[in-house]
């Protein structure tokens, strides 16, 4: 049976949509393309047709994410208070909760670079941030202030994700977003 090829770009999206998810909940390595497939009711066989290879899927599954965390930040960042609104989101519970809905600079971009394998769609999510945040800060060094402010939010919610005991995984959200909030007044 053939299908359209409006039905082969809705399946093209799906798959990238579902992978974009499970990328940055389970991480690249521990996603297989066959359990992938099969949760979309696809086969295995199905997934060539639709990209050359895994890293392909990876590479788009980043631009996925990345224009979907995109959207998110024009809408916080729009607010009268935009860097507290990010800060806000960053370090939510929600956020701490739902990798798979998050930054991906977190899970794939960091499973790349642990690779050796960075891509040029981390540096283009990145410094699209920064250039954010950086809007929002006056003064010479707004630039540098801008990286120390992201990445002080990255390893936060890193940490907080990283630990069992959920009190401490709360502090460290509390403590980081208080802390950029009284730096930032």
């Amino acid at each position: 049976m053939r299908y359209s090829q409006d039905h082969k770009a809705q399946t093209h999206q799906r798959i990238i949509k579902e992978a974009s998810e499970r990328f940055r909940k389970d991480g690249i390595g521990a996603t297989g393309l066959q359990p992938l497939m099969k949760a979309l009711g696809l086969t295995h066989g199905g997934f060539y047709s639709h990209f050359k290879s895994k890293d392909d899927l990876v590479e788009k599954a980043l631009q996925a994410a990345g224009d979907q965390v995109a959207g998110l930040c024009e809408e916080l960042f729009a607010q009268e208070k935009p860097l507290e609104a990010f800060v806000d989101t960053y370090l939510s519970e929600w956020h701490q909760t739902s990798p798979h809905e998050g930054c991906p600079l977190l899970t794939i971009s960091s499973e790349l670079g642990l690779r050796g394998q960075p891509s040029p769609t981390s540096d283009l999510v990145l410094k699209a941030r920064l250039d954010q945040i950086q809007n929002t800060l006056e003064g010479e060094n707004a630039a540098e202030r801008s990286i120390v402010i992201m990445a002080t939010l990255a390893g936060a919610l890193l940490l907080s994700r990283s630990v069992a005991d959920a009190g401490l995984a709360q502090q460290i959200l509390d403590v980081t977003r208080e802390h950029l909030k009284r730096s930032e007044d």
